[in-house]
């Protein structure tokens, strides 16, 4: 069994691009991530970008692309993957008016087929990252991910699973992993911190009550091929959180 990937996904350190993207991405490099996965290019054109990804030898696993680009704006992103080396488009978020019925889910699930098709003609891979409410809506006997998942293609259509929502939403990260093995390329590795009043906060990863050690074992047996860092708030400088979590993997999965 081979090995998965470690990658960032950058939109943890979203304030720290702003102001230096090229600089950030050494950093994330010298920090021993392989891979980062995009939410946002900085500015930079396709080809400066590839430059400096094959410079730092990192590996572009995904890039996270807003429904309204991927709907209108189809052809340029799949022009700029293409060129910086991504083989994998990822939809990060629904807005209301796309989810909260059957039948929006539905169209949902139609226009995703589009999507995917178009993407695997370019041999892009086409995913969808949940959030919790995935798992809150209730669509017929389903709950909403499951129905999205059961109307689109495994083909044209894979998961991103981020296990840190998918237990918010009260379901078994683990459970889902094994559920949805070999259409699950991508796992965003996140862990949460739940309080008595039930504030959640995203922590480095070790810090939570994710069981990681399972979701790990999980993910290996069921063929995915990246991890990926992801912590939407950090409680301390981003770069150090993400640095906690990269130690956390060494002593924990890489040793």
């Amino acid at each position: 069994m081979s090995k998965m990937g470690l990658a960032l996904q950058m939109y943890t350190l979203r304030e720290e691009l702003k102001t230096d993207f090229v600089g950030t991405l050494r950093k994330v490099a010298a920090l021993g991530y392989e891979g980062v996965e995009f939410a946002g290019y900085g500015g930079l054109t396709a080809s400066e970008l590839r430059r400096l990804l094959d410079e730092l030898k990192l590996t572009a696993v995904g890039s996270h692309v807003g429904i309204a680009d991927l709907r209108d704006k189809l052809e340029e992103v799949i022009a700029y993957n293409h060129t910086i080396g991504n083989r994998t488009v990822i939809c990060p978020f629904l807005p209301v008016q796309m989810r909260g019925s059957a039948s929006a889910w539905k169209e949902t699930a139609e226009l995703f087929n589009q999507i995917g098709r178009r993407l695997a003609e370019e041999g892009i891979q086409f995913g969808y990252h949940n959030h919790s409410f995935e798992f809150e809506e209730q669509v017929g006997d389903q709950l909403a991910f499951d129905a999205l998942f059961s109307w689109t293609s495994p083909e044209w259509v894979k998961v991103e699973m981020d296990v840190c929502w998918v237990q918010n939403g009260g379901q078994d990260p683990v459970t889902y992993i094994q559920t949805y093995a070999g259409r699950l390329p991508l796992l965003h590795l996140k862990d949460l911190k739940k309080s008595a009043d039930g504030t959640v906060q995203t922590v480095e990863l070790g810090n939570g009550d994710v069981d990681l050690s399972a979701v790990i074992s999980a993910a290996q047996n069921a063929g995915v091929s990246w991890m990926i860092v992801e912590q939407d708030n950090c409680q301390r400088p981003a770069l150090e959180s993400v640095e906690i979590s990269m130690k956390w993997l060494k002593t924990n999965y890489l040793s």
